[in-house]
């Protein structure tokens, strides 16, 4: 998928978004220190957080334990729904810089989309850009975005600066009508929850692919993801299974087992918290 990314003119040129990254979500303290530490050692480059995780330090912590250059990283953040305002937005975003102890982030995101009009999505999405124009943030974008608050979005910031919506995405809710709309308008999809909590893993046609490619059920469900054009951020606090996801880039399916797995489409979602917006 080719991405038009807004940028300052003094940035070095953009490090390129590894499709797979490393999720934090539900990881605390130590466990997030340790998971992330794992995984860089083992070769992932690209860490996704959030504010509301409240691991940003641990994140940090692990990042500059591996001794990896900055240079080398994708590191992304989201901002929390009570820093949306422009009161509260910059500072946010600073503090989350000083957490992760970096000058910069590769990507941020709006973490949820408000159901109210205070702060308005004008607001927020200039807050947004204004700190992609001072260098913050190297390219900026959102999560858990409907194809209407999507087309806001673009119609406020404009074609191109919106690098990716990050939403739910594995076998059993491809969130089709939603990945459609993203791709018309060249936003990368990026699919969390790609395992459903490890419900996907356990699906008869997933298992027998897995036997098929001599693969984990883990990896064939992550080649399905990388061959549809998606980037996913699965955690992972064993580092066997770090180790056999980062493999999954080798195998290969074929269009007709892509089907198959399409065919396991139920709209299961898994992250549906009160505050939601009615989904597509």
């Amino acid at each position: 998928m080719t991405q038009t990314n807004a940028t300052t003119s003094n940035q070095a040129p953009l490090t390129a978004m590894p499709m797979l990254g490393t999720g934090t979500f539900r990881l605390k303290d130590n466990a997030a220190f340790d998971a992330v530490l794992m995984a860089l050692e083992e070769g992932s480059r690209h860490i996704d957080t959030a504010q509301i995780y409240g691991n940003e330090q641990a994140v940090g912590d692990a990042i500059n334990a591996s001794g990896i250059p900055r240079e080398e990283l994708f590191i992304t953040t989201k901002v929390w729904t009570e820093n949306l305002t422009k009161e509260r937005f910059e500072t946010s975003v600073i503090d989350s810089l000083t957490a992760l102890q970096t000058e910069y982030l590769d990507l941020l995101l709006i973490h949820w989309p408000l159901n109210s009009d205070e702060p308005s999505m004008v607001e927020y999405l200039s807050e947004l850009k204004a700190v992609l124009d001072k260098g913050l943030t190297r390219r900026i974008g959102v999560s858990n975005f409907t194809n209407a608050q999507l087309a806001q979005a673009i119609a406020i910031l404009g074609e191109g600066v919106i690098y990716t919506n990050q939403v739910e995405v594995h076998p059993y809710l491809i969130n089709r009508k939603v990945t459609d709309f993203c791709r018309q308008h060249n936003v990368l999809v990026t699919g969390y929850m790609p395992f459903a909590y490890g419900a996907v893993l356990q699906d008869e046609t997933i298992v027998n692919l897995a036997s098929v490619h001599q693969a984990t059920p883990a990896q064939i469900v992550l080649a399905w993801l990388r061959q549809l054009g998606f980037a996913t951020i699965p955690s992972s606090t064993k580092r066997d299974n770090v180790r056999s996801n980062l493999a999954a880039a080798s195998i290969k399916l074929m269009p007709a087992e892509i089907e198959q797995i399409n065919q396991l489409d139920r709209n299961h979602k898994v992250a549906n918290p009160d505050f939601a917006p009615h989904w597509d």
